[in-house]
C-alpha cells in the first residue's frame, strides 16, 4: 500500500516544488509592470527626468523578472499530462476553458504589448508607448484571473455537470466559473498580496542605494511609492483575507477547522495564537487562545458556532463515505500563521518607514559644500534618533523585500494542502488524479531533474538581480529624454534597438 502511493505523494511534492517555485515571480511581475506603468505615467506628465531614470531601473527588473516567470510557468502544463492524466482527463472541459482563455488572450495580449514596450522607445510617441506598458500590466492581472478562476473551481466547483457514461466532469456554464465568490474573493487578496511584494521589492532595493548614499533623487521616489504601495496593499490584503477567510467558512470547513487546530466545535470559537496537541488523538495539550475571535472572523458575531476538526470529518465520512478527510493539521496551522505573520511584518515595516520619511525624516539628501554637492543624512524632527537607528531601518527595510513573498508562498501551501484529501473539493480525490501507469522511478527523475534545473534557473535569476541592482538606474541620454516619434527617424547613434533590456 505504502509503495502503491508513493508516485502520488512524490508527484505532489513535484507539483508543489515547481508551484511554489513558479509563483515567487507571480506577484513580483503583476505589482512590478503596474507600478513601472506608474512611473513611466509621471515621466509623460511631469517630463521629470527622475522619473524616466526610474522607469529605465524598475522595468529592466520587471523584464528580467518575467522572463524567467514565463520559463518557469510552462512547466506547470507539462506535469498535467505527466503525473495527473486523470485530473486532466476528468476535469479538462472544465479546467481547460480558463486556462484557454488565459492564453489566448491575457498571455498573447501581455506579449505583444511587452514586445512594443521594449522595442519602442525610440520608436513610438510618448503616449502611445506608455500605452503599452499599461496593456502589458493589463495583460498579468487578466492573465491572473483566469487562472485563479480556474484554481477556485477546484476549491469550489460550479457551473459543471457530472457525465457518468464518460466519467467526465462538463461545463455547462462558463460565466459562473469566472464570476464565482470563490474566484472574485480569490482574485482580489491575490491581487493586494501581489502589490505587497512589488513594494516590498522596490522599498528594500530603495533602501540599499540610499544607505549607500547613491542615486538619491530616483531611489528616494522609489522608497516613497514602495512605503506607499505596500501600506496600502497591507491593509487591503488584510481586507480581502477576512473576507476570504468567510467564504472558505462556509465552503470548506475543514480547511479553516485545520488552520485553527479546533478539534471539536465551539460557540463561542476562540483564536489560536498557538497550539500544540496529539494529530492521532484529535486533542491539544497546549493552547493560547482569544476567546470568541474565530467566531467573529467566520461570522461576523462573537458568539457563533464554529465546527470542528473532528465535527467536519464525521460529516464528510457520511457524506463521501468512510475514510480521513483530514488535511495535514501542521502544516494548515502553520503555513495560516506564517502566511499572516510576514505579511502583517511587511505592513507594520512598511507603516514605519512612511511615518519616518513623513518630511524626509532618515532620508539622505544632496546638500550643497562650497563648490561641492555631497549626500549627507538629514535627521529632521527628532534629534536623539541616531545615524545607527538610520542603518538600522535600511538593512531592515533591505529584508523586508523577502516578507511577503515568504507570505505569499505560504498562503498557497495553506490553500493547496488544507483542501487535501481532495483535488477538486468533493467531487475529485488526489488519489484518483494521479496518472494511473506513471512508476515510482520515473516520478522520481522528473522531480529530481525539475528540482536541479530550478536551481540552476535560480541562480541565475539571482545574480542577473543583484547585478543589476548594484548597476543602479542608467545615465539618460539625449535621446532617452527625447526619442523620435516616427519608424526611420534620424538616429546619431547606432541602432540598437535592444539596448533597453540588458
Amino acid at each position: 500500500m505504502e509503495l502503491a502511493l508513493a508516485p502520488e505523494t512524490l508527484a505532489r511534492w513535484q507539483f508543489g516544488i515547481t508551484t511554489v517555485y513558479h509563483f515567487l515571480f507571480v506577484p513580483l511581475t503583476i505589482s512590478l509592470a503596474a507600478l513601472t506603468a506608474g512611473l513611466q505615467t509621471a515621466w509623460v506628465r511631469t517630463e521629470n527626468p527622475k522619473y524616466l531614470t526610474a522607469t529605465k531601473f524598475w522595468g529592466k527588473l520587471f523584464l528580467i523578472n518575467i522572463a524567467m516567470g514565463v520559463v518557469t510557468g510552462i512547466v506547470q502544463e507539462f506535469q498535467f499530462g505527466m503525473n495527473w492524466s486523470d485530473y486532466s482527463r476528468f476535469v479538462g472541459d472544465v479546467f481547460g476553458a480558463p486556462l484557454a482563455f488565459e492564453a489566448l488572450i491575457a498571455f498573447f495580449f501581455e506579449s505583444t504589448f511587452i514586445g512594443l514596450w521594449i522595442f519602442g522607445w525610440d520608436k513610438l510617441p510618448k503616449r502611445i508607448h506608455l500605452a503599452c506598458i499599461w496593456m502589458v500590466s493589463i495583460g498579468t492581472i487578466l492573465s491572473a484571473y483566469f487562472i485563479l478562476a480556474a484554481n477556485s473551481w477546484m476549491q469550489h466547483p460550479v457551473g459543471y455537470r457530472l457525465n457518468k457514461k464518460s466519467g467526465r466532469a462538463e461545463l455547462t456554464d462558463f460565466w459562473a466559473v469566472l464570476t464565482q465568490n470563490t474566484a472574485l474573493t480569490q482574485f482580489f487578496h491575490t491581487m493586494t498580496a501581489a502589490f505587497l511584494v512589488g513594494g516590498a521589492f522596490m522599498v528594500g532595493i530603495a533602501a540599499f542605494h540610499l544607505a549607500r548614499k547613491k542615486h538619491i533623487p530616483v531611489m528616494r521616489t522609489s522608497l516613497r511609492l514602495g512605503l506607499v504601495t505596500v501600506v496600502i496593499a497591507g491593509l487591503l490584503t488584510a481586507v480581502s483575507g477576512d473576507t476570504l477567510g468567510k467564504v472558505m467558512f462556509k465552503q470548506q470547513p475543514m480547511k479553516m477547522a485545520a488552520a485553527e487546530a479546533l478539534w471539536d466545535g465551539q460557540a463561542p470559537a476562540p483564536f489560536s495564537v498557538f497550539a500544540y496537541g496529539d494529530v492521532q488523538k484529535g486533542h491539544n495539550t497546549v493552547e493560547l487562545e482569544i476567546p470568541g475571535l474565530l467566531s467573529f472572523l467566520a461570522n461576523d458575531n462573537f458568539s457563533s458556532y464554529v465546527p470542528g476538526i473532528n465535527d467536519v470529518n464525521k460529516a464528510e465520512q457520511e457524506k463521501y463515505g468512510p475514510g480521513d478527510y483530514r488535511p495535514n493539521i501542521p502544516v494548515a496551522y502553520w503555513g495560516f500563521r506564517w502566511m499572516i505573520g510576514f505579511g502583517m511584518a511587511s505592513f507594520s515595516l512598511g507603516l514605519l518607514g512612511l511615518w519616518l520619511t513623513r518630511r524626509r525624516f532618515l532620508l539622505p539628501q544632496r546638500l550643497r559644500t562650497g563648490e561641492d554637492e555631497v549626500p549627507h543624512l538629514v535627521l529632521f524632527r527628532n534629534k536623539a534618533l541616531s545615524p545607527k537607528f538610520a542603518r538600522w531601518y535600511w538593512l531592515t527595510a533591505l529584508w523586508t523585500l523577502l516578507f511577503p513573498l515568504i507570505a505569499n508562498s505560504w498562503g498557497w501551501i495553506f490553500t493547496e494542502t488544507g483542501r487535501q484529501p481532495w483535488v477538486v473539493y468533493g467531487v475529485l480525490r488526489t488519489s484518483d488524479a494521479v496518472s494511473p501507469h506513471t512508476s515510482q522511478t520515473e516520478v522520481l527523475i522528473s522531480m529530481i531533474t525539475f528540482t536541479l534545473l530550478y536551481a540552476v534557473l535560480a541562480v541565475i535569476e539571482v545574480r542577473l538581480l543583484v547585478k543589476y541592482v548594484k548597476a543602479g538606474p542608467p545615465e539618460l541620454t539625449d535621446d532617452d529624454l527625447d526619442p523620435p516619434t516616427r519608424i526611420g527617424g534620424d538616429r546619431t547613434d547606432a541602432d540598437r534597438p535592444m539596448a533597453f533590456s540588458y
